[in-house]
């Protein structure tokens, strides 16, 4: 999800410079669900559960087109095995060092190479070799399409006027572990609501380690907490983000939407190297202790490992302290990205 929230300023710098251009995006279901509404773009919807047989209906519903040109934007085996059977005289693709999962195979150009580049610098650099990118990739817009009834939904369930936007768990994958402790989360709940009187509301997915977590912070914290924990949609929550006072979460969707949105986001970062995957415009806002981590379950700097390999250790955010994120937490709160009235404006 966040990297489908980082490539939308991608089509959107397309449609301004080729504003007769027909754009198709190839997308699965639950992105789809935040996409939808983006204005001026066809979407084919592929159901990551079904395999090769959703694939060839795929590829049968566009067996009569022929692209100018398919941007691989995801360096993932099954992305590039689903563009076997698109047609297309161009196939764009990362360069060799980021092409992950043999991508270069099935490529016939690929973007010009950098070293140690954040996934948001690799999306700008298709635009790049298309040569219509901005200056800089913090020149791109990020826009996430809102629908009315989104907002309505937001309003309907959270009353807050002032909160953090808490999504304590990332994704489930296989020996990833991001998720920082229950005892963090509420002495930050505690906190906010103490020392500045922002309220707060948990999200999160339908898994049971999300509930859990959400009915442990909301017990525990004895301050005022709504748990919105899989009641919303994802249009939806990027509302709630937008109006959050910041969010505050590991690596996973919502700092990127945070970050989309220009809300504040405070992410926890220990097992991935924010310089690649953290929110892009608010990265020097994130309590980071990647370094730590891979010297304390690794033996190795960060200059050791591979740029992006990830600490694998079931106690890796541990190494975040709980009094880390509180300073960080007022450190972003006296700054000058809120007023005296606790409302956003930009950081630079």
């Amino acid at each position: 999800m966040g990297d489908v929230s980082n490539v939308v300023p991608v089509v959107l710098a397309i449609q301004k410079a080729w504003p007769e251009t027909r754009i198709t995006w190839i997308t699965g279901k639950a992105e789809h669900s935040l996409l939808k509404g983006l204005s001026g773009v066809e979407f084919v919807v592929y159901d990551k559960k079904t395999g090769l047989k959703g694939m060839r209906e795929l590829w049968q519903s566009l067996k009569d087109t022929e692209f100018d040109l398919l941007l691989h934007m995801q360096a993932a085996l099954r992305a590039s095995l689903l563009s076997i059977g698109i047609k297309a005289k161009i196939k764009l693709g990362f360069d060799r060092d980021r092409a992950k999962d043999w991508q270069w195979l099935f490529t016939s150009h690929k973007i010009t190479a950098r070293k140690n580049s954040h996934v948001v610098e690799g999306f700008y650099d298709f635009l790049h070799a298309l040569g219509i990118a901005p200056e800089s990739p913090q020149q791109l817009q990020w826009l996430l399409p809102v629908s009315e009834q989104a907002r309505q939904e937001a309003t309907e369930k959270c009353d807050f006027e002032r909160y953090v936007l808490i999504s304590p768990c990332s994704s489930q994958r296989a020996r990833n572990f991001r998720n920082w402790t229950v005892e963090g989360y509420v002495a930050v709940v505690r906190h906010l609501y103490q020392h500045y009187g922002i309220k707060a509301v948990i999200t999160g997915g339908n898994r049971d380690i999300e509930h859990q977590y959400a009915r442990d912070i909301a017990e525990q914290a004895g301050t005022p907490v709504l748990n919105l924990v899989a009641n919303t949609s994802l249009q939806g929550l990027i509302v709630l983000i937008e109006r959050a006072q910041l969010v505050i979460a590991p690596d996973s969707g919502p700092v990127h939407f945070a970050n989309a949105v220009n809300t504040p986001v405070i992410g926890l970062f220990a097992t991935s190297n924010v310089h690649r995957t953290g929110p892009y415009l608010w990265q020097d806002w994130v309590v980071n202790k990647y370094p730590q981590a891979t010297a304390q379950f690794m033996n190795k700097t960060v200059a050791e490992l591979s740029w992006g390999q990830r600490v694998r250790h079931p106690h890796a955010m541990d190494v975040i302290k709980t009094e880390e994120v509180l300073a960080q937490i007022d450190r972003l709160l006296q700054h000058s990205a809120f007023t005296d009235t606790g409302r956003k404006v930009t950081v630079s």
